[in-house]
């Protein structure tokens, strides 16, 4: 194993304390008795342990060092495999090295564990190699890395050469991308002491805009202008803002299930990371997807000034705003930043209430939105309507009048009219009928 992988050239840089090659370590020193064989067995019962923890976390099954072998392949940033994802297989020199590279993966798909399992009786690569999983749970893996990687992983173990592998690996990689950005849809950052990291939000909302009873026009236009933003076409940065519980946030992030399989990503931003927002749109501003940078629930007071940074970055500097990338964004207000009376103390009397400089400065923030969609609250015969689609989606059987007196009742307790409020009612009322 270790003289395979020391062919590597692309892919050398999986790192040293990966389980590939910290296994080759433990190959080297077996193969030339360096250690004893419960030393042995030790340091292989370690690296099966991490197998087994990436496994359950990505949803691995049948053959996990078959798939994690996949998942070396295709999240493994290098030269070769991002300029795949930008323009597909190209004809090149490089193409030489990767095709070198993908014959080493080849000889480890077949890999032989059974010299080392007899010497040192054991039989946990045979176990991982025929591996059953426990059923899991909805959001205790990334259900999407599952289903990608046994795919791909399949069809790389039946491929007759590292030709086949090629033309296998590069079309992926044209199709879905590289690394994490190619495997998941969302993601929030971390700020950590070595840089910006990329978190995967592996239970992401399944929600379709679909499930979204009423404001038609409002997701037609969010819709519009997602849909040309995937495209290719000129689009704008969304301001989404309105009353609470109406449906705001659930919109954007079903944009995410109707469009991920055209190079949709979402990054979802907080407000104490603004700072960081360079950085973001840096790491980001070359790959060959379409990013929305998500902030939920935007507002200001009027001693925040974090609203500058998120201004600097929508409008841009002395380097334009990349066009892959634009900001979504949900407010309760329509005017970001806290306005107050003193801020209007400079202002000429003249009818014109927006020549005070201090409002200007404030206003200014919602403007850099191109495109600003009002979702407002139901009046109380939209709120009925959406309580009965939704319990007809529900399969609740009650009569209509009692099902809307008791959804009146309901909202007069919990916040008023609203989609979520009639959400929250069909959720009671179903798990009390249920019970």
């Amino acid at each position: 194993m270790y003289r395979e992988v020391a062919k590597l050239l692309l892919y050398s840089d999986l790192g040293e304390d990966s389980i590939l090659k910290r296994l080759c370590g433990v190959f080297e020193d077996w193969e030339k008795g360096r250690a004893d064989a419960t030393r042995l067995t030790g340091r292989i019962y370690a690296e099966m342990k991490r197998l087994l923890d990436l496994s359950t976390a990505c949803g691995f099954d049948t053959n996990l060092w078959h798939n994690y072998l996949t998942y070396l392949l295709i999240t493994n940033e290098n030269s070769f495999t991002l300029t795949c994802e930008r323009t597909g297989a190209a004809d090149g020199s490089v193409n030489h090295f990767a095709a070198q590279d993908l014959k080493v993966f080849k000889h480890l798909f077949e890999f032989d564990f059974g010299p080392i399992e007899a010497d040192l009786g054991i039989d946990c690569f045979s176990t991982v190699t025929h591996y059953r999983a426990i059923e899991k749970r909805e959001g205790l893996c990334n259900r999407n890395v599952s289903r990608m990687v046994q795919s791909l992983s399949l069809q790389l173990a039946a491929a007759a050469d590292e030709h086949v592998m090629f033309g296998l690996i590069t079309r992926y990689f044209k199709e879905y991308g590289v690394g994490m950005f190619g495997l998941n849809k969302a993601f929030r950052i971390r700020h950590e002491e070595d840089g910006l990291e990329f978190c995967p939000i592996s239970n992401g909302d399944p929600i379709r805009l679909s499930d979204l009873v009423g404001y038609e026009s409002q997701k037609a236009a969010l819709v519009a202008n997602t849909r040309a933003f995937v495209r290719g076409l000129p689009a704008n940065n969304v301001l989404l803002y309105g009353d609470s519980g109406t449906g705001k946030s659930s919109s954007i992030k079903a944009l995410l299930n109707e469009f991920y399989d055209q190079g949709l990503r979402m990054i979802e931003i907080y407000k104490y990371q603004f700072r960081d927002l360079p950085n973001v749109i840096a790491r980001i501003k070359n790959r060959n997807f379409k990013f929305i940078i998500y902030i939920d629930d935007l507002s200001f007071e009027d001693s925040e000034v974090e609203y500058k940074f998120l201004k600097a970055v929508i409008e841009g500097g002395v380097e334009a705003r990349p066009d892959n990338i634009l900001i979504y964004a949900t407010s309760n207000r329509r005017h970001l930043i806290r306005e107050t009376w003193s801020d209007r103390g400079d202002m000429e009397h003249d009818g014109d209430i927006h020549r005070s400089d201090t409002v200007e400065e404030k206003l200014s923030l919602s403007t850099r939105f191109g495109v600003t969609i009002n979702y407002s609250a139901p009046s109380r015969q939209e709120y009925q309507a959406i309580v009965k689609a939704l319990a007809k989606r529900r399969g609740v059987e009650m009569d209509e009048a009692e099902l809307l007196s008791q959804a009146n009742r309901w909202e007069l307790r919990h916040g008023g009219v609203s989609g979520r409020t009639a959400q929250q009612f069909i959720n009671d009322l179903s798990g009390r009928q249920d019970g």
